[in-house]
């Protein structure tokens, strides 16, 4: 999960706990206070009723029966009773109906004086009253169907704000974390490109308050100390290998003459044979190094417009030359992109040794000294694929492949130092291309170069 949604997701949780409690709170005060009004109104109809009976001698149980059930202040499925102090009923807002009641009840009212309790959609309201003469035991109970409704409602509002208000907080939360941390996005767009080739790149700060801006700060200090040290590891490196160059020169010149000498021994020329042989491959390998220092140089990165089947028909044909039993079969797919992909933009003399390396490598590791190269493109990529037969490669080797100085079991008897492949690599990498090694279905081997357009 990124930053910014961890962010995010925190907030937007704690909001919810928070205002959770809130409506929970708000619910319990709000049905609390329900209930007191809803005792409050059921008190108040029993004192009504008992002052009516105590004022009245002979009270007119009827009469009072009728203004029951026509005052505007009555509850739904409203029910009176009112005992004297022996337990005894005497008057009944339901004449002519059968009640039950429960003694227990008239009881604990003589011991606490009231009760309230619910049973199913009814509440029921019990209270002791003293007066001058007698005690009287009033039980009243209805259904608060309006105050329920409302305290319904309000359950409702508050479960659709909860949850609405904390997808609003998570909107706005992920919206202001984004905007917040943009900087390190670009910071991190910007860091993500940089490789050998571009180390010049730097992040842009405008202030040494802000965190972000503190580390691109010290992020460009690090950079230069990289990049100075870098370009005096890739000068040593071309420098030794530009100096290196002459003395073998002189020594395989020297060897040769030697060799050509009729005047010493044919054992001492099968030694000087091996000597020169080893010199050559020290002078290769000083030209792998060579050749691999300028391709990290931006100096040699100088392009132009050129035509990549050219640079493969050049390619092809040194190879033909160096090796002249190896034979390349060529194929071009036709298509209506085909023709524009041919033509890119780069570095000439560097794309012919990036492919001269892989078709060298196809000619090495074949066993029928044969290569088939393919060139195709879509929309959006021109392909240069080059197939041999051969040892394959097994998959830890195929993810050591463009090391330096790496070589495969397949490379046991052959002549080489590992540092072909990372030479084409580094320079497609120049070209924004690249380059991939796979085993075909066929167990053969399938280097595949793209360039993207």
């Amino acid at each position: 999960m990124s930053l910014k949604n961890r962010i995010s997701l925190l907030v937007s949780i704690l909001f919810a706990i928070l205002y959770g409690i809130a409506c929970v709170f708000i619910f319990l005060l709000a049905s609390n206070f329900r209930e007191e009004e809803f005792i409050d109104r059921l008190e108040v109809k029993a004192l009504r009723t008992l002052k009516f009976l105590s004022d009245n001698k002979t009270p007119d149980y009827e009469l009072l029966r009728k203004l029951d059930n026509s005052s505007i202040y009555k509850l739904t499925n409203e029910r009176t009773l009112i005992f004297d102090d022996n337990f005894g009923l005497i008057y009944s807002s339901v004449e002519g109906q059968k009640v039950n009641w429960n003694v227990s009840d008239l009881k604990y009212l003589k011991q606490n004086r009231s009760f309230f309790k619910k049973i199913g959609e009814n509440e029921f309201y019990g209270i002791l009253i003293d007066t001058n003469s007698k005690d009287y035991y009033v039980l009243i109970s209805a259904n608060d169907r309006y105050g329920n409704r409302k305290t319904i409602y309000l359950k409702y509002i508050l479960l659709i704000s909860y949850f609405a208000f904390t997808l609003i907080c998570w909107l706005i939360t992920s919206w202001m974390v984004r905007k917040a941390i943009l900087p390190l996005s670009l910071f991190h767009k910007k860091i993500k490109n940089i490789n050998e080739n571009n180390l010049e790149t730097r992040i842009e700060s405008k202030s040494d308050k802000n965190e972000i801006d503190l580390i691109a700060n010290e992020f460009n200090f690090m950079m230069d100390r990289i990049e100075t040290s870098y370009k005096g590891q890739k000068e040593f490196t071309a420098h030794a290998s530009h100096e290196l160059r002459t003395p073998l020169s002189r020594i395989t010149s020297q060897i040769e003459n030697k060799i050509a000498d009729p005047n010493i021994s044919e054992a001492s020329k099968n030694f000087l044979s091996v000597i020169l042989s080893d010199v050559n491959h020290l002078t290769e390998l000083i030209h792998s190094l060579l050749i691999l220092s300028k391709t990290e140089s931006n100096q040699s990165a100088e392009k132009e417009v050129i035509r990549m089947d050219e640079v493969l028909f050049n390619s092809i044909e040194k190879i033909n030359k160096i090796y002249s039993d190896f034979k390349i079969s060529f194929e071009i797919e036709d298509n209506d992109y085909l023709e524009q992909a041919l033509e890119i933009r780069g570095n000439k003399s560097l794309l012919e040794i990036a492919v001269s390396n892989v078709l060298k490598n196809a000619c090495v590791y074949s066993t029928n000294k044969q290569a088939h190269v393919v060139i195709g493109s879509d929309r959006h990529n021109l392909t240069i694929s080059v197939y041999n037969d051969g040892k394959t490669l097994n998959s830890t080797e195929q993810l050591q492949l463009f090391q330096p100085f790496m070589r495969g079991k397949n490379a046991n008897g052959t002549t080489g130092f590992g540092l072909g492949l990372i030479i084409v690599q580094r320079i497609l990498g120049l070209h924004q291309a690249q380059i991939q090694y796979s085993v075909t279905e066929d167990k053969t081997n399938l280097f595949r170069i793209k360039f993207l357009f």
